[in-house]
């Protein structure tokens, strides 16, 4: 297992995208009066951070599997620090766009690369012992992000929540520098040139069990972005809550996941990450179903509507945690471009399935549950088809 300070060097680098993404979220309102615009072009910032975040990924990867994961982690975060700064004296909505993309294409160096390091580093039980640290936190971020930020943004305005969000760059660059060393050495990197990048590329995507772990963490997750662009409409519209006691709603699944993440890195070593897998992506579906149900028969209740959530939530930490260590383990010698390719199709599945939730309007939950369920059944799917590719081509057998 690693050590303390790189674990938590690990930590911080995966709460830069969720911190990024959220915590200007309560800022929108003033930032649509102070600059200007309305409402889509303030929405636009966040579309352009995450249009940066997905070609991020794609470049971050396969650059650290062929230059080293230090240079291009330090590089990125001091250029995602200086255009959060600059983010918080931009003179427009036009630069504040264009900033937005550039923090967002360099704070994917830190998700990413990241990823890839844990896999440098541990090995089976070690490395989903520490998958089980950082998954589940960098789950609570999305929670936590907007308090904080609501918070800076009465007492400094949506300027200084940006000037937080640099210093937040500014600390993880500084734990890179002392507790993140080069974790891939010169005789493991890939070479050559284009052509050999994709080649590489091909042969991780290529790798059947690769693919089905990637494919059961996006729909897993698939299934929490489903939940998290529904759930203001389905705890006020539907189950008539309160602003503030949605918001303690919505932060007890995040408290789920964590602890279900936590759980599943306990027993790392004793029970197969394969069978703490397919647990997760089944106790998933079976909270979607139940949801689904409950929402078709009219009999969808808060108490049965938190329960259920929990019994997703718990199911997710599972899933997260091992999915993703279950991935990187089969691409080895590829891990920066397999954490890319993850993180890739992560953002893609919640790009689509998010608008689909809300089809049937504001006042009805079957719509975002039917969406959840689909989702939690791909996971099953993947998972299975997963586990058949492993067994005919065992992880010592590829290399890519």
């Amino acid at each position: 297992m690693p050590r303390t300070p790189l674990t938590v060097a690990l930590v911080l680098l995966c709460f830069v995208g969720p911190l990024s993404t959220d915590m200007y979220l309560p800022a929108f309102p003033r930032m649509t009066a102070e600059l200007g615009t309305d409402a889509s072009g303030v929405q636009l910032t966040l579309t352009s951070f995450l249009a940066g975040m997905t070609a991020g990924h794609l470049v971050f990867g396969p650059l650290s599997d062929r230059y080293g994961r230090r240079g291009p982690l330090l590089g990125g975060a001091v250029v995602c620090a200086g255009a959060s700064a600059l983010c918080a004296v931009a003179p427009g909505l036009g630069w504040l766009v264009v900033l937005r993309f550039v923090a967002g294409f360099s704070g994917a160096a830190g998700v990413v690369i990241g990823r890839a390091v844990v896999t440098d580093v541990a090995r089976g039980a070690a490395a989903a012992r520490l998958f089980g640290i950082l998954m589940p936190l960098s789950g609570t971020a999305p929670v936590l992000a907007p308090l904080a930020g609501g918070a800076v943004l009465g007492a400094a305005g949506w300027r200084g929540v940006f000037w937080l969000l640099a210093g937040v760059a500014l600390l993880v660059t500084a734990a890179v520098v002392v507790a993140v060393p080069e974790s891939l050495p010169p005789s493991r990197r890939r070479t050559g040139g284009g052509g050999e990048l994709l080649r590489t590329v091909r042969a991780v995507a290529g790798d059947g069990a690769y693919a089905g772990y990637t494919l059961a963490y996006t729909f897993a997750f698939g299934t929490l972005f489903c939940y998290i662009a529904g759930s203001p409409f389905l705890l006020q519209n539907v189950l008539g809550l309160g602003v503030g006691v949605s918001s303690v709603t919505f932060a007890g699944g995040a408290v789920c996941t964590a602890l279900a993440g936590a759980v599943s890195a306990r027993p790392a070593g004793r029970v197969a990450p394969e069978r703490l897998l397919r647990t997760g992506v089944r106790t998933v579906l079976a909270g979607t179903v139940s949801l689904l149900a409950a929402a078709v028969a009219g009999g969808l209740t808060v108490a049965g509507c938190l329960v259920s959530m929990a019994v997703v939530c718990g199911g997710l930490g599972l899933v997260l945690t091992n999915a993703t260590s279950l991935a990187l383990a089969r691409v080895p010698g590829a891990a920066g471009t397999g954490s890319a390719l993850l993180g890739t199709a992560q953002s893609a599945l919640g790009a689509v399935v998010a608008p689909l939730a809300g089809l049937g309007g504001a006042d009805t939950a079957v719509p975002l549950f039917t969406v959840m369920t689909v989702c939690g059944a791909g996971a099953v799917t993947a998972a299975g088809w997963a586990g058949r590719a492993a067994a005919r081509v065992p992880a010592a057998r590829q290399s890519p």
